[in-house]
């Protein structure tokens, strides 16, 4: 994710960081060069040329910004969702730590409190395509094999066992089991939240539809610009086009919001919050530093 501070006029103009340009700038490049060669056939062919009117590609324009939009809401409502269920993902830890001080054993709390820990890095692996498992280990019991099915979910089961043991060994109340029961429910649903997200990509005819008007809105429009603004035609291409793709490209972005593209949720500083809130409560020191922006990006 990037962090900036409020940014200036020069930044606005000229930084590069967490733009978009960089994605786009071969296609808006190709669509420059075509609206150049359409002028420069008008210019010496005229007769090739017969005028084009404006009129279609605004009433298209207008439908076309009105369609992105509606997709980058939806996208935008990805992102911010997972965001979301990763903020409840840090309210249900530390409630599981607060209420979990009725547990007299300091060795299985530490445990059970550690394991949490891994959840939260087998989680944010595997939402990355990688292995959950191997990202998890160093904070679970070595004595406890795990599937690498789905990790998490083992992760869960294990630590809900041993409460229910603790119960059932009277260790703990049953009001207290109930509410340690809640915080792995909650736990569970950030998950299955989370893997919503990844699982379900918004409607592949929604996108393409939307990817082919497009690249033919920009393709056609020199043609209706280069006869009435001349050489001032590619620039003003170049202008809707670095919109358009722009716009798209961001939507595709924003609609897996759990990668590592500068634009996406920094989940590795809030596995980092969570750990250094859990080995607060164990008592272990020094803490492992909060993660800081690098070059304006937050992982």
């Amino acid at each position: 994710m990037i962090v900036h501070s409020r940014p200036d006029v020069l930044r606005v103009l000229f930084t590069l960081k967490g733009s978009i340009v960089k994605r786009i700038a071969w296609r808006c490049l190709l669509v420059t060069l075509l609206a150049a060669l359409i002028v420069l056939v008008e210019r010496h062919y005229p007769e090739m040329f017969s005028p084009v009117s404006a009129t279609p590609f605004t009433l298209l324009g207008l439908s076309l910004s009105i369609f992105m939009s509606f997709r980058n809401t939806a996208c935008y409502d990805r992102w911010w969702e997972g965001r979301k269920a990763w903020g409840r993902m840090l309210i249900e830890v530390r409630s599981f730590v607060r209420e979990s001080v009725a547990i007299a054993d300091p060795e299985l709390r530490r445990e059970l409190l550690r394991s949490l820990c891994g959840f939260a890095h087998a989680l944010n692996a595997g939402l990355r395509g990688e292995d959950a498992l191997g990202a998890a280990q160093p904070w679970l019991n070595p004595a406890h094999s795990l599937s690498p099915h789905n990790v998490c979910d083992g992760i869960l089961r294990n630590i809900g066992q041993r409460c229910s043991e603790l119960a059932q060994t009277q260790q703990i109340s049953e009001w207290r089991y109930t509410l340690l029961e809640q915080r792995l429910v909650g736990l569970a649903e950030v998950q299955a939240t989370c893997e919503r997200i990844k699982g379900t990509p918004l409607p592949f005819p929604y996108t393409l539809l939307l990817h082919r008007t497009i690249y033919i809105f920009c393709l056609l429009l020199p043609f209706a610009l280069a006869e009435p603004l001349g050489w001032l035609a590619p620039l003003f291409t170049t202008i809707v086009s670095y919109t358009f793709f722009g716009l798209d490209a961001i939507g595709n972005e924003l609609e897996d919001p759990f990668g590592r593209d500068e634009n996406d949720l920094p989940t590795d500083s809030l596995v980092r919050t969570l750990e250094r809130d859990v080995l607060a409560a164990l008592g272990h020191e020094p803490l492992p530093p909060a993660l800081m922006p690098v070059d304006h990006v937050l992982s």
